[in-house]
């Protein structure tokens, strides 16, 4: 007879329609089950592979979730062999659906796992939920450790996701079967939390257990982290194309540095910009989808992503030329808020600004609208400095965006990203600019080879990126390090 292959099993409960099967799919990175905003969608028990090492697998079990909890409580209560009768009784699936599915779970939780993992909805008021208190009495007769997961978090951010986890901590304290609470919503979660629930895990299972799921863990995190340095590598190929992307420049006669007849010069300068611009807003959208492919979703970035990008990339038809007489006949200035950084003479005129900001849903992402284009030598036109930062914070921004989109939520859309984002990659980047504008510098002062600059960014975006998970989530298992 064969040797049954070791494993570490996973039951995934909580009462119905609370997002069991959502997760799952945001877990295994597949669509599996039906996702339907009704009860009991799903009533039978169904097992999944998370993770193998060799023969060792990590199984997840998929549950009907829990019906009429307080009659199926008072029938148990009444019965001196409370589980044996309730695993024994015949119910129809159809006719009594709250009770069979409730069987199905119990069933699963105390013949198959090692550890349950009980969803709840964390925007219920914990002492409104009279339904947990009864399904946890359930769960502590069969005696399993439970890591408690907090669902429906809402986007709220890691503060307000904190506040949740205290405060239903503080309430599931007299549940000595719950061995850790924890945030991992089905739409929102971030890889790296996963990472927080391996720990639960490896901390709930007996000695014999860690053993297995040591090389588990190490599947595991080695999946998370080939798909990192995939979204990397788009983040760096879009950036490094940005560095040496450029126009040639429009030549200025003498009358035109004075303001003579500068309407053809301006119209030849847009005409320019127009090809960074149309180029840059297609390398975003290209990055977008090549994120989406690479954390397994579905979907491409929208046409309202892109038709902001070109908007906010581009300039207007007409610039105001009576402010190019104004300067001494050097084109710098601010046109009504944009900004031209050129070279001439050897001195820099013009701050290189760019007018805005970041806006704040994905779809609204775009650069700020502004001239921002620098004379580089062989007289050809590029992003300046600053607009290149800008574009470096749109990458990492939008790589937080898919790296947050669970499966379970369906086919990508743009979504609108917390507040808490913007300003923790604002302050890590001010930290590298220094090696970022070194970057940047490449594309205008030497010929360089595109793989090269790619290389730079690949190492500095590496840092710069896990320095901001690592930021947003303090709790989490070192990235890169079980």
């Amino acid at each position: 007879m064969s040797e049954i292959p070791p494993a570490v099993t996973l039951s995934l409960i909580s009462h119905t329609n609370v997002g069991k099967t959502t997760l799952a799919r945001t877990l295994l990175r597949r669509d599996i089950g039906e996702s339907l905003d009704q009860a009991h969608v799903t009533d039978t028990n169904t097992a999944y592979v998370l993770a193998q090492d060799g023969e060792a697998e990590l199984r997840l079990w998929d549950t009907p979730g829990f019906g009429d909890t307080a009659r199926l409580l008072r029938r148990l209560k009444r019965s001196e062999n409370a589980l044996g009768w309730l695993l024994e009784a015949t119910w129809d699936r159809f006719s009594d659906r709250a009770l069979w599915c409730s069987q199905q779970a119990v069933r699963n939780v105390k013949e198959e796992a090692d550890v349950v993992l009980y969803l709840i909805n964390a925007a219920e008021d914990p002492g409104a939920s009279g339904y947990i208190a009864l399904e946890m009495e359930i769960l502590t007769w069969i005696g399993k450790p439970v890591v408690v997961l907090l669902n429906q978090t809402g986007g709220r951010g890691r503060l307000a996701e904190s506040d949740d986890e205290q405060r239903w901590r503080d309430h599931l304290a007299p549940q000595t079967i719950v061995s850790a609470v924890l945030t991992l919503d089905a739409f929102g979660r971030c890889w790296v939390q996963e990472g927080v629930l391996m720990e639960a895990i490896n901390d709930s299972i007996s000695s014999q257990q860690k053993r297995v799921f040591k090389g588990l863990r190490k599947s595991w995190d080695a999946e998370n982290t080939r798909v990192f340095g995939q979204a990397i590598d788009a983040l760096a190929t879009e950036l490094a194309a940005s560095v040496l992307d450029s126009e040639k420049s429009p030549k200025e006669t003498l009358v035109q540095k004075v303001g003579v007849g500068r309407g053809d010069y301006t119209r030849n300068v847009e005409k320019a910009r127009k090809k960074l611009s149309s180029r840059l807003a297609e390398r975003a959208k290209g990055t977008m989808d090549a994120l989406i492919v690479a954390h397994q979703l579905e979907g491409e970035s929208s046409e309202k992503l892109t038709g902001s990008s070109s908007e906010h990339f581009d300039i207007p038809e007409r610039v105001n030329e009576s402010i190019w007489g104004a300067v001494g006949g050097v084109a710098s200035g601010a046109l009504a808020g944009l900004v031209v950084d050129l070279k001439a003479g050897g001195m820099t005129f013009g701050g290189g600004a760019v007018a805005g900001s970041l806006l704040g849903g994905l779809g609204a992402f775009g650069l700020a609208k502004g001239f921002n284009l620098t004379k580089g030598k062989e007289n050809q036109l590029r992003w300046t400095r600053q607009h290149f930062l800008e574009q470096v914070q749109f990458a990492l921004l939008s790589y937080l965006a898919v790296a947050h989109f669970g499966r379970g939520r369906g086919v990508w859309e743009d979504t609108e990203a917390p507040r808490e984002w913007r300003e923790v990659v604002t302050q890590i980047i001010e930290v590298r600019r220094g090696k970022f504008e070194s970057i940047w510098k490449r594309g205008g002062t030497e010929k360089t080879a595109e793989q090269e600059v790619k290389e730079e960014l690949i190492k500095i975006l590496t840092k710069t990126t896990t320095e901001i998970l690592e930021r947003l989530y303090p709790n989490v298992p070192k990235i890169g390090r079980s």
